[in-house]
């Protein structure tokens, strides 16, 4: 640029301001206004003698305000402009221009037209030919032609959501320029440079013009969103900028599929930085509404972002058939599951142990996944719902254990036929060693999984040949038995892992190929399993569905756009062939975005020695001055307006002072609470019971709802009681009797249920109740009381002991065992042989201890947890029970007291046990028992 910085439009409105003289001249001689005054008749009689004058022209600072206002309104008509434009072409080539039309262009394309439109004017008035380009268009055509064909050319471009391809620009004007040098080569730039060493100015000066100039221009829309992640709490968006000047807060909206903001963020940039992160804290289930992230005020392709269905994170719901231990947790069944699908998915657990409640309420929150732990019966009243979730979309992951092994092989949620009982080293069905993992099969989610090294498998339950079980199989053994198996139903899937879920039969959840395998398979499953229609595509291909325009709107037209490969071919980000947008249908598609995650603007740096000229775009620098000048001349104006009023005294006649606005009284209503609600103790009924079961120890029994043995479970209690209480340091408090259907068990470590076949039979919801006690850590002592009458028995169960298997059919109970001479229970206080109660013979039944084959061990035990369930049939309670005397009230058989005797120490060692788990399993025991053994 050159020249005198200030240029006039119209210059001849100048001449207007000769006439200034005249106007001051007719402003000199225009009187004020005549000043009125009030009538006061004191003030007359003191002004008669003043002599009284009228002004006979205005104030001379007046004036010069008056003279001040009309000369700019003269000088603002002439158009006056700020460092006017007066650059030229150079030499007598071609003008060429290379434009980029990037999605970095939308904020001031409009100001590009113009710059362009004035250069073309230029080589108009030169009569030069024109060559124009624009770097974001997939062809070009750099030939040289007529001014009027380089308008039509730029009237018809437009910004693009796409990056520029300046390699492809350049090699077009080479070829077109191939036989004579360009005049004048302006490149109009984004600003932005493709990477870190951009050549692509040192190429363009390559081409030897006779001149070559920079157009940068660098707007607000240089920001560009460059990559989102679900965490646990907030979704983290991160952005980039071209101008890292001052410090820069922006806002980030997430939009539903509609289109509506539903939550946002703010990202800051502090100065000097270029990228920086922010987060939008939502629950999942809104950020699972997510379908685009956009910055606030910024509309372009690259301030949007695309969300499909595998960004949304998944519910999963977790289920265990045993309750764990809080102190051991690497021994609970879910805690290698919850941590494996902790970083990628919402995990949920159910409130309460009880299945036949907590499921429901956990298929009400629609989870995409189900998991269930070492579960083998599942309550009745579950499986419909079960499987009407799993047929609208839901995947039910299951997992072996010993529960599942024992379970009835006709269960419907299995995805295979199983064998009863589990395969495992040294047992029925056994190895000879540890089996490794097969190479995953080249269908199903795990294909392309690298083949697991280290990871051997001792124990698994076994499923029955069938003719499709190798298409049911994701994974097996090295000797081809499955390990993963699957079956479909309708929209939704069962998967059956045929180990546990913790490292007692494998080391596959302690192995990253257990968290790959659970990852995929929950990337598998729909985002709520009611929503059906967002299944996913298997197509090798996707075609586009909605493209995104260079403002950040999705539209229906697809242009040429070309279907988006799957697989490796499918580009990281947007190309000319697949423009940024969704490709699929809408029952599922995938985003593409206009950038890379990795992207880091950079602004576009020129190479050293190369000689260019850097001018700003037309309406940059030139400014024009005409707006300033009218709104200084009208801010005049109302001043003078101002003068006028007070020299008149319109100023005088306004009241002194403002009238005192009245104060209102505002009502407060003071809300009373409703007539029905009250807050007196008794809306609280049992409070102090609650406090007192809490701060002592009490045992239970069941009440069965006949009287004569419901008073001998309490007789039995108290006598077991008062043995505590003389021959140990606990000294529970009297004991209780539970409705198993109404009461809260929880307060008590064991509940003692007699059988009694003649009583009413508990309802599904009360044994669903005991259930959940028991998963929850409870124990409960089954005693059928029935062991005299099944001496001589040919094998029939007595009544009591069909009533209780008609109770334990709807419990998912662990496979059981008579207590070993090993275990715990024999030596938790007294050293034990037996558990004889009224009756002797019949065995205490006990939860099987999984690795006790494989111990060599007489003394340690490896059961980590108690038991949760006991069965018996010697009559326990009627051989503690006492009468107020103190006396017995029923007789032992055989007539022994010294049988009596040992029934109460059953009953020490019994709620030893359940007070201090397998303390005496520790080998510090080991010498004393050995000592008081004889051995």
């Amino acid at each position: 640029m050159s020249g005198f910085p200030l240029a006039f439009g119209a210059p001849v409105i100048l001449a207007a301001l000769a006439a200034l003289p005249l106007i001051w001249w007719l402003l000199k001689l225009t009187p004020p206004r005549p000043k009125y005054e009030v009538f006061p008749p004191l003030r007359i009689l003191a002004g008669v003698l003043k002599r009284e004058e009228t002004p006979a022209k205005s104030p001379w600072w007046l004036t010069l305000l008056r003279m001040l206002m009309a000369a700019l309104v003269i000088v603002a008509l002439a158009d006056p402009v700020l460092n006017p434009r007066t650059a030229t072409l150079s030499g007598e080539g071609p003008l060429v221009l290379v434009i980029d039309n990037s999605w970095a262009t939308v904020g001031d394309w409009e100001r590009r037209v113009e710059t362009a439109t004035t250069l073309i004017g230029d080589a108009t008035d030169r009569d030069l030919p024109v060559s124009i380009l624009f770097t974001a268009d997939q062809t070009h055509d750099a030939t040289p032609g007529t001014a009027a064909a380089a308008l039509d050319k730029l009237g018809a471009a437009a910004p693009r959501p796409l990056r520029p391809d300046r390699s492809r620009t350049l090699e077009a004007l080479r070829v077109a320029l191939a036989d004579e040098k360009p005049g004048t080569l302006v490149y109009v730039s984004d600003g932005i440079a493709v990477d870190e060493t951009d050549p692509f100015l040192s190429d363009l000066a390559g081409l030897s013009p006779a001149e070559l100039r920079l157009i940068e221009g660098r707007s607000a829309t240089s920001v560009a969103i460059t990559g989102a992640a679900n965490g646990t709490d907030a979704l983290t968006v991160s952005l980039s900028r071209l101008d890292a000047t001052d410090a820069q807060a922006l806002i980030v909206d997430a939009q539903d599929r509609q289109g509506r903001i539903i939550a946002s963020g703010q990202v800051d940039f502090p100065a000097g930085t270029r990228e920086a992160s922010g987060e939008i804290a939502a629950p999942f289930e809104l950020r699972n509404d997510f379908a685009r992230l956009s910055i606030s005020g910024i509309g372009s392709a690259g301030a949007t972002y695309l969300l499909d269905d595998g960004f949304r994170r998944r519910k999963v719901a977790l289920v265990s058939g045993d309750s764990g231990d809080g102190f051991q947790p690497l021994l609970s069944p879910l805690y290698y599951i919850e941590r494996a699908l902790g970083p990628y998915a919402d995990v949920v657990k159910p409130g309460q142990s009880d299945l036949a409640v907590a499921i429901p309420e956990i298929l009400a929150q629609n989870p995409s996944a189900l998991v269930l732990a070492d579960v083998g019966r599942l309550p009745a009243d579950v499986y419909e719902p079960l499987q009407k979730w799993i047929q609208r979309g839901g995947t039910l992951i299951r997992f072996a254990g010993p529960r599942l092994a024992a379970a009835p092989s006709d269960d419907p949620l299995v995805p295979v036929i199983l064998r009863q009982g589990e395969r495992a080293l040294g047992g029925a069905l056994s190895w000879a060693e540890p089996q490794p993992l097969a190479d995953f099969p080249g269908f199903g989610p795990f294909a392309g999984m690298p083949r697991p090294e280290g990871i051997l498998v001792k124990r698994q339950v076994l499923a029955e040949p069938t003719p499709d079980l190798a298409a049911r199989t994701w994974a097996s053994l090295a000797d081809g038995t499955p390990l993963v198996t699957v079956e479909e139903n309708a929209a939704g899937r069962v998967v059956l892992f045929h180990v546990s879920a913790e490292a007692t039969w494998s080391d596959l959840p302690i192995s990253g190929t257990f968290v790959e395998m659970l990852r995929r398979i929950v990337q598998l499953t729909r985002v709520g399993a009611a929503d059906a229609e967002n299944g996913q595509s298997t197509a090798p291909s996707l075609p586009p569905f909605r493209l995104l325009t260079e403002r950040g709107a999705l539209t229906t037209e697809a242009g040429t756009a070309r279907p988006l490969p799957l697989g490796p071919d499918q580009p990281r980000s947007a190309t000319f062939d697949n423009p940024p947008g969704l490709y699929g249908t809408e029952d599922g598609f995938t985003a593409l975005n206009l950038l890379p995650s990795d992207t880091k603007l950079r602004p576009l740096s020129s190479a050293n020695g190369l000689t260019l000229t850097r001018e700003p775009m037309a309406g940059t620098a030139a400014t024009p001055l005409k707006p300033g000048l009218l709104s200084l001349a009208f801010l005049l104006l109302v001043v003078d307006s101002l003068v006028v009023l007070f020299i008149g005294g319109a100023f005088s006649r306004l009241p002194k002072r403002a009238a005192t606005a009245s104060l209102l009284a505002l009502a407060l209503g003071l809300s009373s609470l409703p007539p029905d609600r009250t807050f007196a103790a008794d809306d609280k009924p049992g409070d102090e019971v609650i406090l007192e079961r809490l701060e002592n120890t009490h045992l239970a029994y069941v009440k069965t709802g006949e009287e004569d043995v419901d008073r001998l479970s309490e007789q039995g209690l108290v006598g077991l009681t008062d043995f505590l209480t003389y021959r140990t340091t606990l000294e529970p408090s009297a004991p209780v009797g539970v409705d198993i259907a109404t009461d809260e068990l929880s307060f008590y470590p064991i509940i003692f249920w007699p059988i009694s076949a003649s009583a009413p039979m508990p309802t599904q919801a009360a044994i669903s109740r005991i259930d959940a006690y028991m998963r929850a850590g409870g124990t409960v002592l089954f005693d059928t009381r029935d062991q005299i009458s099944s001496l001589g028995n040919t094998g029939a169960p007595s009544p009591n002991g069909e009533r209780l298997q008609a109770i334990l059919a709807n419990i998912d109970i662990p496979p059981l065992e008579p207590v070993p001479s090993d275990h715990v229970l024999t030596r938790a206080f007294y050293l034990l042989q037996g558990f004889p109660g009224r009756y002797e013979g019949s065995p205490l039944w006990v939860e099987a201890r999984q690795e006790a084959q494989a111990s060599n061990s007489g003394v340690a035990s490896t059961g980590d947890g108690v038991t949760p369930i006991m069965i018996t049939g010697n009559d326990l309670l009627g051989a503690w029970a006492i009468d107020e005397n103190g006396r017995s009230v029923m007789p032992v058989v055989p007539a022994d007291e010294m049988q009596r005797e040992m029934s109460f120490r059953s009953g020490v060692n019994i709620m030893m046990y359940m007070l201090t788990g397998n303390y005496k399993a520790d080998q510090v025991h080991v010498p004393a028992l050995l000592e008081r053994l004889g051995q």
